[in-house]
């Protein structure tokens, strides 16, 4: 079970359950599709991972399996991020 991470690690957009701008990377970092597709270039500041849309969990189960009250809340250090992004951004996230 991933866990369903609430908000944009970067921007901190709100990304409810049943978001369909939410994206992760392998590691479940999570962010809004905007910031993956205009600041990170599908690749992920943390593991250099690409992206992928973050499924949909079933509202039923909500109840059961609540998403965490933890916010992770850490902008983008543009600085740091180019030298990632300059390594990863020409290679398909397969090939990474």
């Amino acid at each position: 079970m991933i866990e369903i991470r609430t908000n944009c690690e970067n921007c901190n957009k709100q990304l409810p359950p049943n978001s369909e701008a939410a994206m992760i990377c392998a590691f479940e970092c999570t962010f809004c599709e905007e910031c993956v597709e205009s600041i990170l270039q599908n690749v992920c500041p943390n593991c250099g991972g690409g992206f992928e849309k973050r499924p949909i969990l079933r509202k039923e189960y909500l109840p059961k399996y609540p998403p965490p009250e933890k916010v992770i809340f850490k902008p983008v250090d543009q600085d740091e991020f180019n030298k990632i992004l300059r390594r990863f951004k020409n290679i398909h996230p397969s090939q990474r």
